[in-house]
């Protein structure tokens, strides 16, 4: 993840833009799974409704990777302050630029959906792209494959984690410092970036820091240590 020096501008209109923002219509329908989602024309409209006023605004290109499409996103401030995320990929079924355009869109609308905590729901529409009458769809991943776009599946959301895969006190002391150096201490802006890291590792929203298995804290800890203001 590429970012600006600072982010704290950043930090603060996307703060204002996550409490402000209306969620959109489940306006798609997938007839294979029986599913409805957001389609990018609803993403991008409650995005682009709020996020203007606050100053800001989001860039995507698409790349090409061998056999894999993919897209980068890049969010700014009128600060001049940004984030650009790794690059997220998926496989096309079949490589036709029908394919191609619907990887494009699902990765698309996936990006941005997490970056600004738009509820896209269980989404499953892109398997026109990845799916074959025998070929099972492939999930897209980061570039460096260590993290996972948000699986959105049911969990049970109250039961404590097991003891034993619990976070441990060293992680949580690394995950609260951490947390403090990128919103500089500001404990509401603290709870914005925490909420976002969420989102973004896929682990269900409002989830306790002590509540994190030690897969999520670590996950958490690798995603803040990107986002913390390089030091002199």
């Amino acid at each position: 993840m590429n970012k600006s020096e600072s982010i704290i501008e950043l930090a603060k209109a996307l703060a204002t833009f996550q409490g402000e923002v209306k969620q959109p219509t489940k306006d798609g329908k997938n007839p294979h799974f029986k599913s409805t989602y957001v389609t990018l024309d609803g993403v991008v409209q409650a995005i682009t409704e709020t996020a203007s006023k606050h100053g800001l605004s989001f860039m995507q290109f698409p790349i090409n990777d061998e056999a894999r499409i993919g897209i980068k996103t890049l969010v700014m401030h009128i600060s001049g302050e940004f984030i650009e995320t790794d690059p997220i990929f998926a496989t096309p079924g079949k490589q036709d630029a029908q394919a191609a355009g619907s990887v494009i869109t699902y990765l698309k609308r996936y990006s941005l959906a997490a970056i600004f905590g738009i509820t896209s729901d269980v989404d499953d529409d892109g398997e026109g792209a990845s799916f074959s009458s025998n070929q099972q769809y492939q999930q897209p991943q980061y570039q460096n494959q260590q993290y996972q776009l948000p699986q959105y599946q049911q969990q049970n959301q109250t039961a404590p984690p097991q003891q034993s895969n619990g976070i441990t006190e060293p992680q949580l002391k690394a995950l609260n410092a951490k947390l403090s150096n990128c919103a500089g201490g500001d404990k509401d802006q603290m709870a914005v970036i925490y909420n976002g890291a969420l989102d973004v590792m896929g682990i269900p929203s409002g989830t306790n820091r002590k509540d994190l298995t030690k897969t999520q804290a670590s996950k958490v800890i690798d995603y803040l240590a990107n986002l913390e203001p390089a030091t002199a």
